[in-house]
């Protein structure tokens, strides 16, 4: 197998759907045995939380679900994330603009969205909870959860392709 893989999961404010996408992911990732293979990071298009924990309604509905959000802070996307990361997933195409728009030339990260392995999701977006109820935090999590377990398989299948 690869030696190591890295994702990066991509909001506007790193503090609402990254921080739980990776969360989910991670745990997913674990849970598949591949935490020493695959790393999985957070951050944001935009410089508006640098430093904050997750949103309390993100970390509240996540741990009701068995996901830490806790020591997470956010961040905000640099071009070296562009050379660290495999892959760099957006939770909608206002992020994936701004991730094309940051993109150096010779970058070696895949770009695409967290839910691009439902084919049943029309919009392929995470929708933002930030400014809705609790419902909200929810959905992002099923939302979320179902398409970790997608990535899974497919780093699983990408790490496998890379040892032979």
């Amino acid at each position: 197998m690869k030696q190591h893989y890295a994702v990066l999961m991509v909001c506007m404010g790193n503090i609402c759907r990254s921080p739980t996408a990776e969360g989910v992911l991670r745990a997913h990732v674990q849970q598949a045995g591949l935490d020493e293979l695959v790393t999985v990071d957070s951050a944001g298009t935009h410089a508006y939380h640098i430093g904050e924990a997750p949103d309390p309604r993100s970390c509240k509905a996540a741990l009701q679900r068995g996901y830490d959000l806790s020591a997470q802070r956010a961040r905000q996307v640099t071009a070296a994330d562009f050379q660290r990361f495999d892959l760099i997933l957006a939770a909608d195409r206002a992020n994936m603009a701004a991730l094309r728009a940051l993109c150096p030339p010779g970058s070696k990260a895949r770009l695409d969205f967290m839910l691009a392995p439902l084919a049943q999701q029309p919009t392929l977006e995470v929708p933002d909870p930030y400014y809705g109820g609790p419902g909200g935090f929810d959905r992002v999590l099923d939302l979320i959860e179902q398409a970790s377990a997608l990535w899974v398989d497919q780093l699983r299948q990408t790490l496998r392709a890379a040892a032979d």
